[in-house]
């Protein structure tokens, strides 16, 4: 009688192991940090202008620039973030990346002229630069392909939440007090990547 076969793994099988419950938490977790600062990417693109050119009368030309400083910014963070994750780790980008956006954006909707404004939005986007590229790879890292595909559906909805609910919020209160709510969100990353520092791949 010719021996049975070893049981293989799924893995050995080439079907992907189901996550279980807790990494699926987490990877919605990462999504969630991602979904935090992709929120300030959106509403950035959408209503920065306005508020130059409403809220502290920039003329047409410089209240264009101010979505162009957050840009700029972010992609000088993007492109020397490689450098500081090395140095700092994941979690410590997240945090300190996430406190900058935090101080930029308070500063950005709250300053009474133009030119510290447009400071305020350089810095904002320097502090959200790495945090959503971290937030997907440490989901991918934990759930595999689907973990980055559930991150990143989560991000990307936060880019397409951040300018209807600040317009909602301007109705209520006032655009400066509504862009304030990106501030907000970047300390909500911060506290839950600290809250999960532990939850996943060394960093």
């Amino acid at each position: 009688e010719p021996a049975a076969p070893p049981d293989r793994t799924p893995e050995e099988d080439g079907t992907p192991r189901r996550p279980d419950r807790r990494t699926r938490r987490l990877v919605v977790t990462f999504g969630l940090i991602a979904l935090c600062t992709a929120y300030g990417e959106g509403a950035m693109a959408d209503w920065g202008a306005l508020h130059l050119e409403q809220d502290l009368d920039a003329s047409p030309g410089l209240a264009a620039a101010g979505y162009s400083c957050f840009a700029l910014a972010m992609t000088v963070g993007r492109l020397t973030g490689t450098t500081l994750l090395e140095r700092l780790g994941r979690t410590a980008t997240v945090v300190a990346g996430g406190t900058t956006a935090v101080a930029g954006m308070l500063l950005g909707s709250l300053a009474p002229s133009v030119w510290a404004a447009l400071f305020g939005f350089a810095i904002t986007g320097l502090g959200l630069a790495n945090i959503f590229p971290v937030a997907i790879e440490r989901a991918g890292a934990l759930g595999g392909p689907s973990g980055v595909a559930t991150a990143s559906t989560l991000g990307y909805g936060g880019m397409l939440l951040g300018p209807p609910a600040i317009g909602f919020m301007a109705d209520w209160f006032s655009l400066p007090a509504a862009l304030t709510s990106v501030a907000v969100l970047a300390a909500v990353a911060v506290l839950v990547a600290v809250a999960t520092r532990r939850a996943a791949v060394p960093g």
